[in-house]
């Protein structure tokens, strides 16, 4: 029997625990099934931290985030949180995991499960087939640079100031796992900036190609603009194999190639850092989607991403590809066969609970695996 491979599991705020109990359902059975076992840690973050200890991540839950082989993260934030002074929001939590963990590539696969073409609000020809993935730069830029504020000026008004800052080194490496990742796939790279008002911009472009000189010649690299590639995405999304960009342009490029799918409630996410002399990465994992309060603790989630993301960490942390794929066609089989949550229903389909979701992945897992 496998062991010894160390999961913290942050279920967070709003649907994020409902989500993750459908995780823990899949995880158990692997473990009773595919004799696979994890010791697996729970604690708290973002608003539930917060409630709990004053803060959206205590140093002993940082320290174990350092420690073990992968976190999974549900999600963070809500209404509830809105007030609280910033250094303490609930995201602040996150920010700091993915800052301290040196997580600076973060994955977001967008594809279309034959089954949901219909529920994107594109036409289906558009997004049927659709395989893309957004390498986004997670760690530097508009989120963190310095410096930051707000300001009162003589007159009585305010200024506002955000800076966009980036390195040689923090482009070329998310550059590099772009051109990895792509090797495994179609072999195309699309680098995102603008380079045309944006100086950080133009070190970007020029770094990018410099990385992609530097060995990836087999790979093709094109550059895009931010806003022709927003305006590309809902023309002719199947035009792109992996896009990678910075934080702020892959934070939004990545939630409009999220809706292609259908919903945010489908689409996983890993984030990375470097290896390190055992080829060891930190690694985080986490559905795209956000806490949504308006749904929390009526059993209605989509716990797909989640799954998914869980999916993700078996291929990428853990080298189980053959687990990894099982786990994603059992997702792939229960749509087909027409099980829906609220945000994919469709006419004709079977609307189900969160629960009744989890259940069907592994009833699925079940069949598959006998």
């Amino acid at each position: 029997m496998a062991a010894n491979k160390k999961l913290l599991m942050l279920p967070g705020d709003g649907i994020g625990p409902e989500v993750m109990n459908q995780v823990n359902r899949v995880i158990d059975w692997m473990d009773k099934t595919r004799h696979v076992s994890f010791d697996v840690s729970e604690d708290l973050i973002g608003g539930a931290c917060y409630d709990e200890h004053g803060e959206s991540l205590t140093d002993k839950t940082m320290a174990e985030a350092m420690n073990v082989d992968a976190v999974l993260l549900g999600a963070v934030g809500g209404p509830k949180w809105d007030n609280v002074e910033r250094f303490h929001r609930p995201e602040q939590g996150l920010l700091r995991l993915r800052k301290d963990m040196d997580l600076f590539a973060n994955l977001r696969p967008a594809a279309v499960f034959p089954a949901l073409a219909e529920a994107s609000s594109l036409k289906p020809e558009l997004v049927a087939g659709l395989d893309m993935l957004i390498v986004r730069e997670l760690t530097g830029g508009v989120y963190f640079g310095q410096p930051r504020g707000i300001e009162t000026l003589d007159d009585g008004s305010k200024r506002a100031v955000d800076t966009q800052v980036y390195t040689t080194a923090e482009i070329d490496r998310v550059c590099r796992v772009a051109f990895e990742m792509a090797r495994k796939r179609q072999k195309r790279v699309t680098s995102v900036e603008k380079a045309n008002v944006m100086e950080t911009g133009v070190l970007w472009r020029e770094v990018a190609a410099a990385a992609h000189a530097d060995g990836y010649e087999d790979v093709e690299l094109s550059h895009m603009y931010a806003d022709n590639c927003a305006m590309q995405l809902v023309r002719e999304p199947k035009q792109f194999d992996v896009i990678v960009t910075d934080n702020l342009f892959g934070d939004i490029l990545s939630d409009c190639a999220a809706m292609l799918t259908g919903s945010l409630g489908m689409l996983p996410s890993a984030s990375l850092g470097a290896p390190d002399e055992s080829g060891r990465r930190k690694a985080m994992y986490e559905p795209v989607h956000g806490t949504a309060p308006d749904i929390a603790g009526k059993d209605k989630a989509n716990p797909l991403a989640m799954i998914l993301s869980y999916a993700l960490c078996l291929r990428y942390s853990f080298d189980m590809a053959e687990d990894a794929g099982l786990v994603e066609q059992a997702v792939r089989n229960v749509l087909e066969s027409g099980l829906r949550t609220g945000d994919i229903m469709q006419p004709g389909m079977t609307e189900v609970s969160c629960t009744r979701m989890g259940e069907a992945v592994t009833e699925e897992l079940g069949k598959l695996a006998g």
